[in-house]
């Protein structure tokens, strides 16, 4: 690896790490350069733009996810077993500190269209499509009722997630994990009846 890219891909480390502090729209190409230690022109020559620094915060921050959460649930048996073990990476993966870039990005972004906008968007709906897909997955494995719908049960499960992101940060509610697992618990139930096996 080139020189230039370890310090651009250290630099979009840092640049993820502070979007979790301050949001997507707090992160500029100012703020960032301040806080480490960098000229505006210097950084200015890696990402020429406001929007072009938040792309690249959010590839790399996508990146991350996959590593963490993604690949490692691949690994683990279709259907059921992968779903809880998405699951609980994703849950470790909203408990790291300043939360999860994608919440707090989709707050700043819903209504600035723009190419950042557009980005978030396709991250966001390929993950849906991961879930869904393991989901059909559940339904071929025999886990789940070939009744369930896989997009309403990615959607159920999303809303899950957002809820606990809300309830462990925003309310500092104790029990903030415990009523993500009972409503995942809930949800699997409800998928499971009628089940083939």
């Amino acid at each position: 690896m080139r020189k230039g890219q370890e310090t651009r891909d250290a630099i979009v480390d840092h640049a993820i790490d502070l979007a979790r502090r301050v949001g997507l729209e707090g992160l500029t190409i100012g703020r960032l350069a301040d806080d480490l230690e960098l000229s505006k022109s210097g950084l200015f020559a890696h990402f020429r733009s406001k929007e072009a620094l938040q792309i690249q915060v959010l590839d790399g921050a996508a990146e991350r996810f996959v590593a963490s959460v993604v690949r490692p649930a691949l690994l683990v048996e279709r259907g059921l077993p992968r779903l809880q073990a998405l699951f609980d990476r994703w849950l470790g993966w909203e408990q790291r500190p300043g939360g999860c870039v994608f919440v707090q990005a989709a707050v700043d972004l819903d209504d600035r269209p723009g190419p950042a906008r557009d980005r978030l968007v396709q991250l966001q709906r390929d993950w849906l499509e991961t879930l869904a897909s393991t989901a059909r997955g559940a339904i071929r494995e025999g886990h789940f009722s070939g009744s369930v719908d896989p997009e309403q049960f990615a959607h159920d499960l999303n809303g899950i997630i957002l809820a606990y992101h809300h309830a462990a940060r925003l309310l500092r509610d104790r029990d903030a994990e415990r009523r993500a697992r009972t409503s995942f618990a809930a949800l699997l139930r409800a998928a499971r009846k009628t089940s083939r096996r």
